[in-house]
This record gives structure tokens, sequence and C-alpha cells, in this order.
């Protein structure tokens, strides 16, 4: 559109100075509306070219003094808007409270102003008309009902202008708004914008060609092209009306009331493609989009499956660095000891069913504490705590998950038992494979010790254990055993290790946090390696 493209030329080329453009294009266009109404209510009369001249000048002025009031109340709003603009990097709040002004900037303007304005232009035009012309004063009144439906006319073409001239200036805003925010509906509805511009656009259309079919005629010529056009316009437009804005409101509600389901997760909801045309391939658009999302929500929920839900979440957002990241988390390794002597005498059946029921308790404990599973190791879980998401305590949720396992799964489990070790350190998380099959995973010599540190709950006679570097990260202490150093496969250096204190219930008594082996203790008071179960 002409219009459109002009005032996209001169906000990019006049940037904070549109606003004179702005003020100008609207005052050309309001002068120009009024000229032609006063052409088409002169020719009913037969006027002079000097009349008409002068006519059209004093109706020019009035004009464009109406207009220009609306204007300076709108001068604030505009140079508010024009600040933000100034603004290399403003804030959200800053803008959407400038996509909130510019949004509803003309809708509120023509609101408080419009029958200001028209009083200021349409009165004193009259009068002029009428003194210029000679008529008799009965004729003001009829030159008022002609000014109703034109007045419409000229205020729903100007409103339309301003609409084009802000667009560029919203689109502006918009592109800088943040992705959420709370959409509020201000500007002019649909079916009240219907309502008001057919009917005039109707009388306003039906006057014209009643000055066109018609020699002149006079007052009593003008009151009855106004009168029937008026008619027409109500009784006609009106019907019109009910149907336009029935066959456009009605699709778009169905719309907003299907995309409010999807919000709230129903990707299952269509909307029915009634029509061929525009509204009928939005239609179209909206039900191969939520035919998407559902499918996307379905890979989601089996990739939910094999990976832990917030990195299956991570994943599909895409907003995780490829290099990956250094990050400082806490490890818990699980595994079930003697396994193998285990499974050498059950059923498969058995075995598949007896894992299965300790990952299914582990897993659900696990998520509970924030931490989320790295990946299944045969009998053996490896666990993270502080990624994809970070936590301060990623120690106390680690050992506390610990706990709980023990608790949960070594007390009234199916009957294999887990130990844990946990330790604590700086990793590098990312997505790690090739060929195109990656796996978010955590490396590091942080990781190695953890899974050291639960194989030597065999030599201490403990179900868990914890690192000198967990216990140091710990915000909430619990009381701790010490269980010296120890010396760990691959490490130079000895390790110092703690476990857990039984309650106090406890004490004294088998506790699920210590093994129950009768074996004779090894040199320096640990229990020599046990037989596996």
């Amino acid at each position: 559109m002409l219009l459109d493209r002009i005032a996209r030329y001169l906000y990019a080329r006049l940037g904070a100075g549109y606003i004179v453009a702005w003020s100008v294009l609207q005052l050309s266009a309001a002068v120009f509306v009024v000229a032609a109404i006063v052409l088409i209510i002169s020719s009913y009369y037969d006027p002079s070219v000097s009349e008409v001249v002068l006519i059209i000048g004093g109706a020019g002025v009035f004009t464009m003094l109406g207009v220009s009031w609306a204007l300076m109340m709108q001068r604030a709003s505009f140079l508010h808007l024009m600040k933000w603009r100034a603004d290399p990097d403003p804030s959200d709040e800053a803008t959407l409270e400038a996509w909130d002004l510019a949004t509803s900037l003309t809708t509120r303007s023509f609101r408080r102003n419009s029958l200001r304005v028209n009083a200021i232009a349409a009165v004193p035009s009259v009068v002029i008309i009428a003194a210029v012309l000679g008529l008799r004063w009965e004729a003001i009144f009829v030159l008022l009902l002609v000014c109703v439906p034109t007045a419409g006319y000229a205020t729903v073409l100007n409103y339309s202008i301003a609409e084009f001239l802000m667009r560029p200036l919203i689109e502006e805003i918009a592109a800088r708004l943040p992705e959420r925010f709370v959409f509020r509906r201000t500007g002019l509805p649909i079916q009240k914008r219907l309502l008001i511009s057919l009917p005039v656009f109707t009388a306003t259309t039906a006057i014209i060609v009643a000055a066109l079919i018609t020699e002149g005629g006079g007052t009593d010529q003008l009151l009855l092209a106004t009168a029937a056009s008026i008619v027409v316009a109500i009784v006609l437009s009106g019907e019109l009306t009910i149907l336009l804005s029935y066959a456009i409101t009605t699709p778009i509600a169905e719309l907003r009331r299907a995309l409010s389901r999807v919000q709230e997760g129903d990707y299952s909801v269509r909307v029915p493609v009634v029509s061929s045309d525009d509204l009928g391939e939005l239609s179209d658009d909206f039900n191969q989009m939520a035919q998407g999302l559902a499918e996307r929500e379905q890979i989601r929920e089996a990739f939910g499956t094999y990976v832990d839900r917030e990195v299956a979440d991570l994943v599909l957002s895409g907003q995780f660095p490829a290099e990956g990241v250094e990050v400082e988390v806490s490890i818990m390794f699980c595994d079930v000891p003697g396994f193998t002597s285990y499974a050498e005498g059950a059923a498969a059946q058995e075995v598949v069913a007896a894992l299965n029921e300790v990952f299914t308790r582990t897993v659900a404990v696990i998520d509970r504490h924030g931490g989320h599973v790295d990946k299944f190791l045969g009998d053996g879980v490896l666990a993270v705590f502080g990624a994809p998401e970070g936590f301060a305590d990623h120690a106390d949720r680690a050992v506390a998950a610990g706990l709980d396992i023990l608790a949960e799964v070594n007390d009234g489990g199916p009957g294999l038992k887990l130990h844990v070790g946990i330790n604590s350190g700086r990793v590098i998380a990312g997505s790690i494979g090739g060929s195109g099959r990656l796996n978010f995973s955590v490396i590091g010599d942080v990781v190695n010790v953890a899974s050291r540190v639960e194989s030597a709950t065999r030599r201490t006679g403990d179900q868990m254990l914890i690192t000198a570097a967990t216990r140091e990260l710990m915000k909430r202490p619990i009381p701790l055993s010490g269980r010296g150093s120890i010396e760990l496969k691959g490490k130079t250096e000895p390790c110092d290790v703690y476990a857990p204190e039984p309650p106090a219930a406890t004490r004294g008594q088998t506790a699920s946090w210590t093994s129950s082996s009768d074996e004779p203790p090894g040199r320096d008071g640990i229990p020599a390696p046990r037989t596996p179960r």
C-alpha cells in the first residue's frame, strides 16, 4: 500500500523528526476530506468558483484547528515514545509500556477527541457555507445533519490513516518485546469497526451519488438525499454489518478459544475449516500447528522416557551451548553389590524385573531431590545434582537423595540392595557423542572418584560413603563418621571418606546405613572383602 510505504520511508529517514511528518500527513488528509465534503454539499447550490474556494478555505482553517488541537493532546505520548526509541537498551518494563502506549494511542485519542474535533471543524464550516451562499438560517440544521455521516466517514478514514502512520514505530517496539508478556486488548474490536464504518460509508456514498445525478436542488434536495442515505445506511448497512461481523469474528473467536486450549496443553484441539478464503486458510494453518505441537509433545514424552525430563527439555529448547560448560556438581554413583552372582542364579525375567523395580524407586528419589539420571550402567546408576539445573545446595541434595535411596530401596525394596558413593567438584557438562548420536553427560575426574568411592563401601562395610569435597560443600551438615583416607584405584593420593551415622533410634542395631556383614575385620579395622551375595 502506498501510504504504508510512505510512512516506513519517512520513519526510517526522519527518526525522531517523524512526529512532524506524522502531524503534516494527518492534517493534509483531514483537509482533503473536508474539501471533498464541501464540494459535495456546494454542488446542491450551484455556487461560483470564488465561493467554493472561500468555503473550502474557511472550512480547511477550522479543520486544521480541530485536528491540531487533537495532535497537541497526543504530543506528550509521542515524545515519550521517541524517548524510548532513543534508548539504546530499554528495559522490558519500558518496552511493554511503550508498546501499550503506541498500540492504544490512536484509539484513545479518537475516543477522547473525535467529538470535539468534529465540532470545531463542522459547526464553523456550516456557518461559513450558509453565509457565503446566502442560505436561510434553517438551512444550517440541514447542513449539520449532512455533517453527521460525512464527519463520521472523515473520522473513520483519518483513524485508519493514523494507524498506518503508527505501524513502523509499533513494529520497532514489538521487535524488542519479551517473549512472554501479559497481553491486554485495548484496540478497537473488528465488530465495532464494522458497525461504525459500513453505515457512515454507505450514507456518504449515497449523498455523493445523489449529488452526481441531480442538478442542484438546493436545501430541500440536500435534505431529501441526506435523509434517504441515512435510512439506507441504517437498514441495509446494519444487516450487512451483522452478516460480515459474524462471518469474520466467529472464526476468529473459534481460533481464540482453540488457542486457549493449546496454551493449557491440549494439542488435540482442532477448529473447523468452514471456508476456502483467508480465514479458512488461517484455520487450516492452526490445525497444522496444533498437529505439529502434538507430535513434538509425543517426541518429548518418548525422549523423556529414555532421557531425564529436565535434560530432554533442555536439549529440545536448543539453549544449551554446544561446546558444554564447566559447572560444580555432586555426582552420585549407585551399584548393586554381588549382582553378577545373583544374575547367574536367577532367570532373566526375574533379573530384569528386580532391576526395574530398584531403578524405579531410585529414579523417583533422585527426581524428588532435583537430580537427574545421567545414565544406567548395567546394575548401576550415575546421577548428577547441579546440572543442567544449577543448585547452590547440590551437595545436600545428593546426600539426602542417597539416604532416601538406602531407606526406600534397601529397607523396603525388592531384595536387591544398593551401595552409594558421592563426590563433588567441577566437571564439564555437555552433549557428548558423534555421528548424530549424542548424550547429555558430565565428564571429569569427579565422576571417576564417585565410582571408586562407591566401590570402597565393600571395604569399609558401609552402604554409603561421601568424600571430603562433598562434606565441605554441604550447607546443611548431618552427623558423619570418618572412615579415614583410603586408596582409590587410579588415584595417587588417598581420599578421605565419611559415612552417615545411623539415626539415634537404630544405633546399636543393624542400621540400613551400614552393611550387616559378620565378616572379620581386615587390617587397620577395615572389614575384609565380603563374598558377593
